[in-house]
């Protein structure tokens, strides 16, 4: 009786091929492993025998350069990958930051496992660095306390203009202990620049008041005051003062008014009147009119210089309106007050010399004998 052996299916064929190349895949695997161990080894034996170091240590510290430097690498793939993709100056800066701070902490969190044994251990070393740290460390604990509420709340952000412990900047740049200010207005004067960087602890959050010029409304009230004197037409001064401020910053009212009730999502921010207005009242020297209108916290000098020149051209045409400023005069009572309020001359010819006389004194009578 003849028999023939089984011929297996295509399915058994293919399980068999992929069973022995995975096996050779794990001996190839397993040779290079070998291989780099067996490299490895060899640097840290002819590093033991040329510093005198123990091969354990020798061996921490090549670890240690090989975390850094993979850690580096892949920071700077990432950062390629962002600036082939964006050119925005904000979103590389974020960018560079995080990452920067992201290798940080692995590193540190890759180095602590390379160099202690255990979680046991490592816990007791975080014990005692939290205690140091606590005791001898207090402001830069604080500081770093800050940076953490500053990435998590947010309360600005670079490109912001703040004004915090009377000092106003734009915010150019954040780490982990301090932030910098590109200085503002303190000598130039209406928002301008001076040049100068102001370098900021973080924990200074906690302890003073934040101003934020740029989030949420997005604009400032700015007022510029005019004085005009007491015989000019106020009221056409005021007109005049209206349609200039119109024709400045009447088109922003309709952009301010979107941005309000964006922010009013997250803020109580309400205005019933986001339109230019002018206000009067009274000094010393004339009539003063004050201008009151939105604008961009880095335009604040450029409208108040285009608004100025405005009023100048307006008030030179206009011969009804003069500018005001401090002067001494003499006023004649009897010749300019108005005919109800005018006072008596003591000549008895109805005029006032709009001077004060003195009293003569008054003769004693006799003593009566």
């Amino acid at each position: 009786m003849r028999t023939s052996a089984a011929v297996p299916a295509d399915g058994g064929r293919a399980d068999s091929v992929n069973a022995v190349l995975e096996a050779m895949a794990e001996e190839k695997k397993s040779q290079a492993a070998e291989a780099v161990s067996g490299v490895f080894s060899g640097i840290v034996d002819g590093l033991h025998s040329a510093t005198g170091l123990s091969a354990n240590v020798v061996e921490d510290l090549l670890l240690s350069g090989l975390v850094v430097l993979a850690l580096w690498v892949i920071r700077l793939i990432v950062l390629q990958l962002v600036y082939r993709r964006t050119r925005d100056v904000r979103v590389r800066y974020q960018w560079r930051k995080s990452s920067a701070y992201v290798a940080a902490v692995l590193g540190a969190f890759l180095l602590l496992r390379v160099w202690l044994e255990g979680l046991g251990s490592l816990a007791t070393f975080f014990g005692l660095l939290t205690a140091g740290v606590a005791i001898a460390l207090k402001d830069p604990l604080a500081n770093l306390a800050a940076w953490l509420f500053i990435v998590w709340r947010r309360p600005f952000a670079p490109g912001d203009r703040i004004t915090i412990r009377d000092r106003t900047g734009d915010v150019i740049d954040q780490r982990v202990f301090m932030f910098t200010l590109l200085e503002v207005g303190t000598e130039t004067g209406a928002g301008q620049s001076t040049g100068r960087l102001i370098h900021v602890p973080n924990g200074w959050i906690f302890t003073d008041a934040i101003v934020n010029f740029t989030r949420g409304f997005q604009y400032v009230w700015n007022e510029i005051a005019v004085l005009i004197t007491f015989e000019s037409d106020w009221r056409a001064a005021k007109h005049l003062l209206l349609d200039i401020a119109q024709e400045h910053g009447g088109a922003l009212s309709e952009d301010a008014e979107r941005k309000l009730r964006r922010a009013a999502q997250d803020y109580l921010i309400f205005y019933s009147k986001l339109t230019p207005t002018v206000y009067t009242s009274v000094k010393d020297s004339g009539v003063e009119l004050t201008l009151r209108y939105l604008v961009e916290p880095r335009r604040r000098r450029g409208s108040e210089q285009q608004i100025w020149e405005a009023i100048l051209d307006a008030f030179a045409a206009n011969e009804a309106i003069d500018f005001a400023y401090p002067t001494t005069r003499y006023y004649h009572n009897a010749s300019e007050g108005k005919p109800g309020a005018r006072a008596s001359s003591p000549h008895g010819d109805g005029q006032s010399t709009g001077l004060v006389q003195p009293t003569p004194p008054t003769a004693e009578p006799p003593d009566a004998l």
